[in-house]
């Protein structure tokens, strides 16, 4: 009744206003002069306030964080040069995540003849998106403004490449260091506009090796740098040196990675647990167990658990690192190796994860002691909280994967 009464109101005001606008010609002026100076303050205040939100934090940037590092690691400094480059790929992989729906990015790879490509190693079609970021990434490592990295391994390609043969010039083929990625980890996600990532390592080059499998076959402990590129609300660059772990948020409005996350801990306990519990009737005895302590609310962490999966590595170890918790991705009886790769996926995220006090677990022992047979070698993967893997790896002591209790 209120409300229909105050409405003829409002128009009688309205209605009395333009009447004597009309009759009196310029006596409304002055009534008109102080609405739009009222405007012009209410708008100078919103442009203040809107200023005051979006004021940028006096962040250090991702360029001078490796001077400094490097300046400190006078190892690394070779390095230097190579990883503002692989910052700069994992910009442009972000832009064309972002545009691939809008771009026409999606679908089967196809070569000068409109022929489709190979299947990749792991026996999947190669994707459009693949390629580039592929493409990507070899240029980042093999033409970043250095010569240091000598050779490189992904995961889209067969057998690892020389720099000389990606950058067609024997110039490239001296340096003293190997890179490895996977340079677009969760590519299903983008059809959801879902999570994704990166992943790289870069290891020290065997005295005298060419460019083949021996010089790849390293364990995780030789790791010299390793980090990722998550592609979601927003990207992140994590990094290790092998003296910390760092984050850097890309800004949108400088085009910079600016050191938003210093000196990252994961927490020695977490909430929560990241497996993809469809496969759960393919793992063996003693993650069945796990779990199923976990959903009961019994296990030693005391604390109510709680269930997290995006399906891409990167998003889910990241997930972990910040809030503290376990990821798993176990053997099944399908996949008795497991399914994600030992070089360029699992010993860069152990690598991390360690570095930033958590742990890094195949259920028997560490990540990183586990050396490759061969390069695109799979190993089952536990990554998180020290006391969340901790407690499985009990469970990889007391049970057997096929028949229960040892």
């Amino acid at each position: 009744m209120a409300s229909s009464l105050y409405f003829p109101s409002i128009i009688s005001v309205w209605t009395l206003i333009i009447t004597s606008t009309i009759e009196f010609g310029h006596a409304f002026q002055p009534i008109h002069n102080k609405v739009s100076l009222l405007n012009r303050i209410l708008s100078t205040q919103a442009l203040t306030s809107s200023t005051q939100l979006c004021a940028k934090k006096n962040l250090k940037t991702f360029q001078r964080y490796l001077e400094i590092e490097c300046w400190r690691h006078t190892e690394l400094r070779e390095l230097e040069p190579v990883l503002k480059s692989v910052a700069e790929s994992c910009k442009q992989i972000s832009r064309i995540v972002q545009r691939a729906q809008t771009d026409d990015l999606y679908g089967v790879a196809v070569d000068a003849d409109g022929r489709p490509l190979d299947d990749n190693v792991q026996g999947e079609v190669q994707q459009q998106l693949d390629v580039l970021c592929n493409t990507y990434m070899l240029r980042a490592f093999c033409g970043g403004g250095s010569s240091c990295i000598h050779s490189v391994a992904s995961e889209e390609e067969d057998e690892p490449r020389c720099c000389s043969d990606v950058m067609t010039d024997a110039a490239f083929a001296v340096g003293d260091y190997i890179a490895v990625f996977d340079p677009i980890d969760g590519s299903k996600n983008i059809d959801a506009s879902l999570p994704v990532g990166s992943i790289f390592g870069i290891y020290k080059k065997q005295p005298g090796s060419d460019v083949g499998d021996l010089t790849f076959l390293q364990d995780g402990r030789s790791l010299v740098a390793a980090g990722y590129c998550l592609f979601s609300a927003s990207t992140v660059l994590v990094l290790t040196l092998g003296s910390g772990v760092d984050g850097f948020t890309l800004d949108p409005d400088s085009g910079r990675f600016l050191h938003t996350l210093k000196d990252i801990r994961i927490p020695r306990k977490g909430s929560i647990f990241s497996f993809n519990e469809a496969n759960y009737r393919g793992f063996g005895e003693p993650v069945q167990r796990y779990l199923k302590l976990l959903k009961e609310g019994t296990s030693k962490m005391g604390m109510q658990m709680t269930a997290r999966y995006i399906g891409a590595l990167v998003a889910d170890v990241h997930n972990i690192l910040i809030n503290g918790g376990i990821y798993g991705y176990p053997s099944t009886r399908s996949n008795p190796n497991g399914k994600l790769r030992l070089l360029y996926e699992c010993a860069p995220m152990a690598m991390i994860l360690e570095q930033a006090g958590g742990a890094a677990s195949t259920g028997y022992g560490r990540i990183l002691d586990v050396k490759p047979t061969e390069i695109h070698a799979r190993t089952p993967v536990f990554l998180g909280s020290v006391e969340n893997v901790f407690e499985l790896d009990e469970f990889f002591q007391y049970y057997d994967e096929n028949d229960g209790k040892k």
